[in-house]
C-alpha cells in the first residue's frame, strides 16, 4: 500500500509543470524519494528518503556569481515532467565491464531577481543513488564565474563518517599536496572539524540507523573545479569547499569556476544502500560521466612490474628494468612500469632499446614524468615536458615512436579548474599519440576513466610507497587496506600498487603475506602494478606464483560479499572468462570468522590460499565443494584469496 500510494504521488507531481513545491522524483523501484523546495528566505532545498528513512534532511542548494546570488531570494518556477534515463555501456578499467543505468530525470527551474540568469537543477534518482547537477540557462559573450556553491549534505544527527582529511595546498613533499594521500577518519561523529582543517575529500562514507551513504562527484568538465567537503560541518550539515588559492597551474589561471553560458556543473553524487553492497558495487561515478568520443579498447588493462617502491630510485637502471621486463614476461603480465629518472640514468636511447626489447617479450613499457610546470618542487625528472602543449605532443610522439606503451605522469597541484583542463589535456593528447595514462600524486578519476578510455588508473591513495616511509604508516596498513574498498576505490580505478610478500626497506610490516596476495583482487586498476619484484616472488610456493599468473588482466564484474569498512572486507570479482575470483582480509588484531556459501555465490570447485603456521607463510586447500557453508578462520591481519 505505501508503494502504491508512493507511485500515484509520484505521478502527479510529474504531471505538473508549474510547482508551488515540494517537487518530488522518485527512483524507478520507489525505493528513493527526492523533495525539492524553497524555504522561507528563497533559498532552493532538496531532502532525500530510503525507504521510508530520512537520510538527507532538507539541505542547501544554490551558486554564488560574482553577478548575482543564486542561492537565495528566489521561487520555484515550474519543474518539466520525469522522464527515464537509460543508458548501457562497457568499461575496460573499472569494477564492471557491462554498465547499465537506469533513472528518472527531472529538471527543477527557479527563478530570481529580474535579469539575473535562471538556476536549473537538474535530478536524475536510480535505484542506489541521487545525482543532481546545477544548469545556468541564457547565453552570455562575457564569462562568468562562480563564487561559491552552496550545495550542502544534512545528515542525520547520528551518523557516523569514514572521511579523508583534505590536505593543505603547497605542504607534502616537495610542495605536491593535495594528492589524496591521508589515512580515513574511521567511524567518527558526523559534524567533527576536519583534522587538518582544510575540510574533508571525496569520497566520504557515512552511517546511520544502518543504512549507508556515500558522497562525491562525478562528470567533472572542463568548466569547473574539484570540489570537497568544508572544515566545519555543524549538526552534520556537510557543505561544498572550492579549492584553495595555490591550486592552480599558473599564477593567473582560473582557480574557481568560470564559463560563458549556458554552464553546467560536475555531478554531486549521492550513493544510497541499506547495507554497504550499493556502495561497492555501485557505477554512479561512470554512469554520470560523458561517454567515450573513442572506441575502447577492451584488451589495454593488464598486470605491471614496478621496481621503484621496493628499490627506489637508484635502480632506474637499464640492466634492473630489463630484469623487470623478463620478470613481467616470465608472469604473464602485460606491462613493465619504468619511474623516475629514466632520461638521465638510462637515457632516450637505450629506453628505446628497452621497448624494443619488451615488445619482443610482448610487454609493453610505460615510462614517468613530473607532471610540473611551477606548482611543485620535485626534482625528479623527465620535468618541464608536458605543460606546454606544443612540448607535450612533441614528447608524447618522441616517446611512441620509441615504442612505448604509455605514461605515468606524477606529482599535480590540486583541484582548481586550470587543473582540471591540464588533466583532460594530457589524456587528450596521449590518446591522439596511442598513449595509455595513469596519474600520480593526482586528484580523484571522477568517471575520467569512462570519457578518456586511455586513463587506465589513478593514484588519489595513500598508496603502498608509504609504508617504505614510516613505520607509522605501515602500523595502519592493514585498517587503511579495509577502508579502501567501501571509499577511494569505490568511485574508480585506483593505483594503491599492491602485494609485497618481501620486506620493506628496515620497516616491520604487521599485514601477512596471504593478505597482501588477497589485496591483488581486492583493489581494482586498470592496470595493477604490484610491488614484489623478482626475488620476493620466486620465494614464494609455487602454487602462490601459479594464482598470480593466472590473474585476469581485468575484472567485469564484483559482488560485495561481506566486511564494514577499516575491520574487514570479503569481495568476488569476475573474469572476463565467467569465474569468480574471491578475496577477503582481517584488518583487526583478533581472528575472524569468515563465511561463504558457494552455492549462493555462483562458485565452483575451487582452491583456497590462506595463512600458514606465520604470517609470512601460505597454506592451501580445495575448496569443499558443494558443501552448503565453509568457514574461514582469519588470523590477525591475515587474508585468503579462492582460485576457480
Amino acid at each position: 500500500m505505501r508503494f502504491s500510494f508512493l507511485f500515484c504521488s509520484l505521478m502527479l507531481a510529474a504531471s505538473l509543470s508549474h510547482a508551488a513545491g515540494p517537487v518530488v522524483v522518485g527512483s524507478p523501484d520507489g525505493a528513493v524519494q527526492v523533495s525539492v523546495d524553497v524555504d522561507g528566505q528563497g533559498r532552493p532545498t532538496y531532502a532525500v528518503r530510503y525507504r521510508a528513512a530520512e537520510l538527507l534532511r532538507p539541505s542547501r542548494l544554490g551558486l554564488q556569481l560574482a553577478s548575482a546570488d543564486l542561492s537565495q531570494g528566489l521561487r520555484l518556477a515550474s519543474a518539466d515532467k520525469v522522464t527515464a534515463v537509460a543508458d548501457d555501456y562497457q568499461l575496460a578499467t573499472d569494477k564492471r565491464a557491462n554498465c547499465r543505468y537506469r533513472a528518472n530525470r527531472r529538471v527543477v527551474h527557479f527563478a530570481g531577481p529580474a535579469g539575473a540568469p535562471t538556476l536549473s537543477v537538474v535530478f536524475q534518482v536510480s535505484n542506489d543513488g541521487v545525482a543532481f547537477q546545477y544548469l545556468i540557462e541564457g547565453k552570455s559573450a562575457e564569462v562568468q564565474r562562480i563564487t561559491a556553491e552552496q550545495t550542502s549534505f544534512h545528515l542525520p544527527a547520528d551518523a557516523k563518517g569514514w572521511l579523508h582529511p583534505h590536505a593543505k595546498a603547497q605542504t607534502g613533499f616537495a610542495n605536491t599536496q593535495p594528492s589524496y594521500e591521508e589515512n580515513y577518519q574511521r567511524g567518527i561523529a558526523a559534524g567533527t572539524p576536519s583534522t587538518i582543517g582544510q575540510g574533508w575529500s571525496f569520497p566520504a562514507l557515512f552511517e546511520a540507523g544502518g543504512r549507508w551513504v556515500l558522497l562525491t562527484e562525478a562528470g567533472m568538465g572542463r568548466s569547473y573545479c574539484g570540489s570537497h567537503l568544508a572544515h566545519e560541518s555543524p549538526d552534520a550539515n556537510y557543505t561544498m569547499a572550492f579549492p584553495q588559492a595555490p591550486e592552480r597551474t599558473t599564477p593567473d589561471a582560473p582557480l574557481l569556476p568560470e564559463s560563458r553560458l549556458p554552464w553546467r556543473s560536475p555531478w554531486r553524487v549521492v550513493v544510497l544502500g541499506n547495507s554497504l553492497a550499493p556502495i561497492v558495487e555501485s557505477t554512479l561515478t561512470t554512469d554520470l560521466s560523458a561517454p567515450a568520443s573513442a572506441p575502447v579498447n577492451m584488451d589495454a588493462p593488464g598486470k605491471s612490474s614496478w621496481s621503484w617502491v621496493l628499490m627506489g630510485d637508484k635502480n632506474t637502471t637499464y640492466d634492473v628494468q630489463r630484469r623487470f621486463i623478463d620478470y613481467s614476461a616470465a608472469m604473464g603480465w602485460r606491462y613493465c612500469l619504468v619511474d623516475a629518472l629514466w632520461d638521465t640514468q638510462i637515457g632516450y636511447e637505450k629506453t628505446a632499446e628497452l621497448a624494443q626489447y619488451a615488445r619482443s617479450k610482448n610487454v609493453g613499457l610505460l615510462v614517468w614524468y613530473n607532471s610540473n610546470g611551477s606548482w611543485n618542487q620535485a626534482p625528479q625528472t623527465p620535468t618541464k615536458v608536458l605543460f606546454d602543449a606544443e612540448s607535450r605532443r612533441k614528447e608524447f610522439a618522441r616517446i611512441k615512436q620509441m615504442g612505448v606503451a604509455g605514461v605515468k605522469i606524477d606529482f599535480f597541484g590540486g583541484d582548481g579548474q586550470s587543473f582540471m583542463n591540464y588533466y583532460q589535456d594530457l589524456m587528450t593528447d596521449a590518446a591522439q599519440a596511442g598513449l595509455l595514462v595513469n596519474f600520480h600524486g593526482a586528484t580523484l578519476p571522477r568517471g575520467w576513466n569512462r570519457t578518456y578510455p586511455n586513463l587506465m588508473t589513478m593514484e588519489a591513495v595513500k598508496g603502498f610507497e608509504f609504508l617504505t616511509f614510516d613505520q607509522r604508516n605501515t602500523d595502519q596498513e592493514a585498517t587503511h587496506c579495509a577502508t579502501l574498498p567501501f571509499t577511494r576505490n569505490a568511485v574508480g580505478p585506483m593505483d594503491f600498487t599492491p602485494m609485497a610478500f618481501s620486506e620493506i626497506r628496515g620497516k616491520e610490516r604487521r599485514t601477512s603475506n596471504a593478505f597482501e596476495l588477497a589485496l591483488a583482487v581486492l583493489f581494482q586498476s586498470g592496470i595493477q602494478h604490484y610491488a614484489e619484484v623478482p626475488e620476493g616472488m620466486a620465494a614464494q610456493p609455487a602454487y602462490v606464483q601459479e594464482f598470480v599468473k593466472k590473474l585476469p588482466p581485468r575484472w567485469v564484474d564484483v559482488k560485495f560479499i561481506d566486511g564494514f569498512p577499516g575491520e574487514y572486507v570479503v569481495l568476488a570479482r569476475q573474469a572476463p572468462d565467467g569465474k569468480w575470483y574471491v578475496a577477503g582480509i582481517n584488518a583487526t588484531d583478533a581472528p575472524k570468522e569468515i563465511t561463504l556459501d558457494p552455492i549462493k555465490l555462483g562458485l565452483g570447485p575451487g582452491t583456497v590460499i590462506t595463512d600458514g603456521n606465520t604470517n609470512r607463510e601460505f597454506s592451501t586447500y580445495q575448496l569443499p565443494f558443494p558443501h552448503y557453508k565453509i568457514g574461514l578462520t582469519l588470523p590477525a591481519r591475515g587474508g585468503f584469496v579462492v582460485q576457480p
